[in-house]
């Protein structure tokens, strides 16, 4: 079993490699044709450009992966049947799911890699790859994150802040208007204002404050302090810098931080939400789809229904990454919700693929 293990590892990695090889050939030329001219109209050097193509590696791996697993299995299971060896294996008492068990080794191992090429390699070279292009060809100046306007902000304590301007390079914030809320009574509790604050060791001094306390609806009592350093924000500094970076330069951990502050900040998280779902759920595409390659393998040489099985299992697999994409995008708009948007495509196919597996012949 080891030599058919090994076989059957090493035709696999083999014919990987020249199908990835093939799209990465392809991918470039269509992209050098379509956008070289523009990136040498914006002042690009051949040294620039074959970083900025050399940077989009990463990028076209994790997104061709499952399409090149897919066809790596179909052509490898052909020729198995093409050339009688899957007889030849039932022949010695191996069924062709034992057979093809190291296909399912290789697709974790794919996935696991897809995922840590995701979490690392990919933020890197996105995030590096934007910066080549708007900031050294385009040149451009890099988005400042640093300086907000117009922030409304939801603390833990149904509490609702509103600061007109922060000054991330001071730590500093202009115009702040701070109530809290009583969600049971549906009244104010407390209302807080300041012209501005400063961040110093690790707690903020508010200037020119007006504190009024509620009760029923009714002020029951008003200060006004020149200047305190009482902990009446609960937010910091870098609760305020929105990265402004797309979430493929962003790790799952920089992302979940990104979402809590997104979500502090009041706004939308969908479609953050389901990408940071996605970072886990797709590169698991690439073990699902070798559920569909099996059942070539067994289909008769002589039967003119292998072209039609052959055709069948490629159009499940593209079916099943068609319906990722639109579902992700159910997901960003708020249709479904984003946990659903990222893993039901994964759990429905998984089903089906297993289904495909059961009906191969032994």
């Amino acid at each position: 079993m080891r030599i058919l293990d090994r076989y059957i590892t090493r035709e696999f990695l083999r014919t990987y490699f020249i199908i990835f090889i093939s799209f990465a050939v392809l991918f470039i030329v269509i992209d050098v044709i379509d956008n070289l001219p523009r990136l040498i109209r914006n002042g690009a050097t051949a040294q620039l450009a074959t970083l900025y193509y050399l940077l989009r590696m990463p990028y076209l791996l994790v997104l061709t992966s499952p399409v090149t697993v897919l066809l790596t299995g179909l052509f490898m299971m052909n020729g198995l049947s093409k050339h009688n060896e899957s007889v030849a294996i039932r022949a010695a008492g191996v069924s062709i799911k034992r057979a093809m068990l190291p296909l399912f080794g290789i697709g974790l191992l794919i996935s696991a890699g897809v995922a840590i090429m995701g979490e690392y390699l990919l933020p890197y070279a996105e995030t590096t790859r934007s910066h080549v292009y708007n900031v050294r060809i385009k040149g451009e100046q890099p988005e400042d994150q640093m300086l907000k306007a117009r922030i409304h902000y939801q603390g833990k304590q149904n509490d609702f802040y509103y600061f007109g301007f922060f000054d991330g390079y001071k730590n500093t914030l202009r115009i702040i208007d701070f109530t809290k809320i009583d969600f049971k009574t549906k009244q104010v509790t407390q209302h807080i204002t300041a012209s501005s604050a400063l961040w110093q060791k690790d707690k903020w001094i508010l200037q020119d404050v007006e504190i009024r306390e509620f009760k029923d609806g009714k002020p029951v009592s008003w200060k006004k302090l020149a200047s305190t350093d009482q902990k009446l924000l609960e937010v910091e500094p870098r609760d305020f810098i929105r990265i402004t970076k797309k979430t493929l330069s962003l790790n799952f951990f920089e992302l979940k931080d990104y979402i809590r502050r997104l979500k502090k900040l009041g706004d939308n998280t969908d479609r953050e939400v389901t990408d940071l779902h996605m970072k886990l759920a797709y590169p698991l595409t690439n073990l699902i789809v070798i559920f569909f390659c099996i059942p070539i393998a067994t289909t008769n040489v002589r039967s003119k229904g292998r072209g039609w099985v052959y055709m069948l299992g490629l159009a499940v697999c593209f079916a099943f990454l068609i319906v990722v994409r639109i579902i992700q995008s159910m997901g960003y708009n708020g249709v479904i919700p984003p946990v659903w948007a990222a893993w039901s495509p994964n759990i429905l196919f998984t089903i089906l693929g297993i289904f495909f597996v059961r009906k191969a012949e032994i």
